[in-house]
């Protein structure tokens, strides 16, 4: 059912009920301010600009999931941290993550393959998934996404600290700890992300 209505200016305008879905939200209005940012010259206001986006986003509306995230703050590693420790711990105790990374070490196309099936994981639920709406902000270089790099670091980190530590690989032969470690560090991957977006 359509209904019409007259707006401030005198002009008729028409909507439909239907057409609710598609009202701006809060991730519209982030996107409106970073676009606003691009095209600002002067340095003090596009400053301000980043101010009243980053204002924005601690204002935005209390809730579990639909929230713009950006950047990667000591919060959101210590998020990963967790989030890589729940998914990896079995991963270092289960015997079969050696099995797989010693397979892997002899086939380096599959070692790589997984290398990139690990990190197409990360990148689909920090930027697919839509379970938030993460925004890229000022890439390191211009085109690394620091939430992605600082994901990717932490798991990283945690599954070498880990395998390392509690004596799960061998040093001696590098390209069997390799694959053990990227074994264990897909799924941490997987577990540093979702620790990052998804609160609570």
């Amino acid at each position: 059912m359509t209904a019409d209505r007259e707006d401030p200016g005198g002009n008729e305008a028409h909507r439909d009920d239907d057409d609710d879905d598609e009202r701006p939200d809060f991730a519209d209005l982030y996107d409106e301010l970073a676009a606003l940012e691009g095209v600002v010259d002067d340095p003090e206001e596009r400053e301000r600009v980043r101010e009243a986006m980053a204002t924005a986003v601690e204002a935005q509306p209390t809730g579990q999931f639909g929230r713009v995230v950006y950047g990667f703050t000591t919060r959101d590693a210590a998020q990963s941290v967790m989030g890589a420790a729940v998914f990896g711990f079995p991963m270092l105790v289960e015997d079969g993550t050696r099995d797989i990374g010693r397979f892997l070490a002899g086939h380096p196309p599959l070692l790589v393959g997984t290398a990139l099936a690990g990190l197409a994981l990360v990148i689909g639920i920090l930027y697919v998934a839509d379970i938030q709406a993460v925004r890229i902000h000022r890439p390191i270089l211009g085109v690394i996404p620091r939430k992605l790099l600082g994901v990717v670091a932490v798991s990283l980190f945690v599954a070498v600290v880990g395998m390392l530590g509690w004596g799960r690989v061998d040093p001696d032969t590098p390209r069997v700890a390799i694959g053990q470690i990227l074994t264990a560090w897909v799924p941490m991957g997987v577990g540093a992300a979702l620790g990052d977006i998804v609160p609570g």
